[in-house]
């Protein structure tokens, strides 16, 4: 007999009876909407066990990776432990070892988290100066290849959080981290497909992550990065970037600058309209998009009209709360 855990209870599924009917037939309020595997409202995660590949219909590649399904279509074929995503993410405390500004507004914090945590170049943690005041920030490293976790943090006005990580945080406090969170990351196979990338200010921080990720893992097709600020001075990690483009012929980097001056080595123009002057059509592209929400959402509707699946493109829209 096949049994379903969630949480601490025990459930048997009935012939022919979903995960959702199940959970709710015992009781458990499951969010749920169609019932028939198309709103994905009923997201789930397969914490141990495999969901049966029906269950994953329709999902992205990074989540079918992580074990997620949907409830309401799955029937499992195995015992399976579940959990809605966002029970998942525990949390952890992690020590600060470094600080380091990366341009006049971003702050790269370094963690060593106390208890190792998975997590995939491009995702989300929260971050938290206190119980009840936390901020997403996404990972810009890379396991195996870099000794901490990095964050890269923009100062915004009068921002809680943002400011008191450059004003008064310091290395060796110990601060609270949950996630990681997000399907904004690189999913091996497939290695000949094209990327491209764009992103604004601090929303390089995934897209680094995931560019070195990729290349890490052998991706061969051309992985494009457009990395766009008004000015010079919002730009940062060009030297670094600069080496990954000798090292790996199929990488290139296109800084772009948006306000009057444009220094030489930079084009002029936003760079989600440099990117798509540049590929024109990206049909069997996989997009990834993070900074401003203004730029991911013009960037997305502009890349399915140039062809690129929804099932492609990948956005992380960052907060820009004055009191972030």
């Amino acid at each position: 007999m096949i049994t379903i855990r969630y949480g601490r209870r025990h459930f048997e599924p009935g012939p022919e009876e979903s995960v959702l009917d199940c959970l709710e037939r015992g009781g458990v309020a499951i969010p749920s909407g169609c019932r028939a595997g198309s709103c994905q409202t009923c997201l789930m995660k397969a914490t141990a066990g495999l969901p049966p590949a029906d269950a994953q219909r329709g999902l992205k590649d990074c989540l079918k990776l992580g074990n997620h399904f949907l409830a309401c279509i799955c029937h499992p074929t195995e015992n399976l432990e579940v959990a809605l995503p966002e029970e998942t993410q525990g949390v952890t405390p992690a020590t600060v070892k470094q600080l380091e500004l990366l341009n006049d507004d971003i702050m790269q914090v370094a963690l060593e988290c106390h208890q190792p945590i998975e997590y995939r170049p491009g995702q989300f943690i929260n971050l938290f100066r206190d119980p009840g005041l936390g901020r997403s920030y996404s990972i810009a490293s890379v396991p195996g290849a870099d000794s901490h976790l990095h964050l890269h943090v923009r100062r915004l006005p009068n921002g809680r959080v943002s400011g008191w990580i450059h004003d008064e945080l310091r290395t060796g406090q110990t601060v609270e981290v949950r996630g990681p969170a997000g399907d904004c990351f690189y999913v091996p196979g497939r290695p000949e497909r094209p990327l491209l990338l764009i992103g604004t200010g601090s929303g390089l921080a995934p897209l680094y992550g995931i560019i070195r990720d990729a290349l890490l893992r052998g991706h061969t097709g051309p992985i494009r990065l457009f990395h766009g600020s008004r000015n010079r001075g919002g730009l940062y990690l060009t030297g670094e970037l600069q080496e990954l483009t000798r090292q790996h012929s199929n990488f290139d980097y296109v800084p772009c600058i948006s306000g009057d001056e444009i220094p030489p080595g930079h084009v002029a123009g936003r760079a989600e309209a440099v990117a798509l002057k540049e590929v024109p059509s990206l049909k069997g592209w996989r997009i990834f998009l993070c900074g401003h929400p203004e730029m991911v959402r013009s960037a997305t509707r502009k890349a399915y009209l140039a062809g690129a699946s929804l099932q492609d493109i990948y956005a992380d829209a960052f907060n820009v709360n004055q009191a972030a």
